[in-house]
């Protein structure tokens, strides 16, 4: 077992599955105390289950929430050394049928809720002079998606903000950075329609989707030192070959 984020204080949302579970397992394997955060009840066993610190019910679109969060873990544990965000939803529609629900809920946890905990975790960063924040994007923030023009949108602004926070911050120490994974087998994925999902699988150059334990050891690399010391601002790319920048 590698311990290069050993005793690492970090919270990761989404924890309770998908790529957020396996984030939060293997920076438990690296030696971290991570706190996992997720709306689904299940957080807490799922904590247990991968050895985390503890898992909390979140509502991550909250302020309040996400604040009081973070204040806790500080408090509980002195500082917050990383942050992951890789929780959020995924719905289906053509753009000219998209209800303005639609659209602003995946926006709200898609995107607002990520610039709510980058800002609050940057607080306890920034005086503490360092840590690092990864967000999770996608692939199809650089290349859309038909019937997913919401959630496109929702993770091309996830870069444009990550890029724009690390260009604030990384000379406080503060290192931030996106991975924009391709299609993964994940529970989120599940609900999209099989057509989709088959064309996709046919438009890839690595013939396959991915899985979430092929996308845990970038966000290892980006959170650990001296492995993600000179990542400022930059989005990987682990797609089965999907975005090819």
């Amino acid at each position: 077992m590698s311990s290069v984020l050993e005793g690492r204080s970090a919270l990761v949302t989404g924890g309770a599955s998908g790529i957020g579970r396996a984030i939060a397992a293997a920076y438990v394997d690296a030696g971290a105390e991570v706190v996992i955060a997720d709306r689904d009840p299940r957080v807490a066993e799922v904590a247990k289950e991968i050895g985390a610190r503890r898992g909390e019910i979140l509502d991550a679109t909250s302020e309040q929430a996400v604040d009081a969060l973070v204040d806790s873990i500080v408090g509980d544990q002195g500082r917050l050394d990383i942050l992951v965000c890789s929780h959020g939803i995924l719905t289906q529609s053509p753009a000219a049928e998209m209800s303005t629900a639609m659209w602003r809920e995946t926006l709200d946890v898609d995107l607002t809720a990520v610039f709510l905990l980058n800002r609050a975790a940057l607080r306890p960063m920034l005086d503490q002079g360092g840590g690092r924040i990864i967000n999770v994007a996608s692939q199809l923030a650089i290349k859309g998606g038909v019937s997913l023009a919401h959630y496109a949108a929702a993770k091309a602004g996830v870069i444009a903000m990550t890029k724009s926070i690390a260009l604030e911050n990384a000379g406080n120490g503060v290192l931030v950075n996106a991975i924009a994974p391709g299609p993964i087998d994940t529970p989120m994925v599940e609900g999209i329609d099989d057509q989709w999902k088959c064309d996709k699988r046919a438009e890839l150059p690595l013939g396959r989707f991915g899985t979430p334990a092929e996308i845990a050891p970038t966000a290892v690399l980006l959170a650990s030192d001296p492995g993600g010391n000179l990542y400022v601002g930059q989005v990987l790319g682990p797609n089965s070959g999907d975005v090819m920048p």
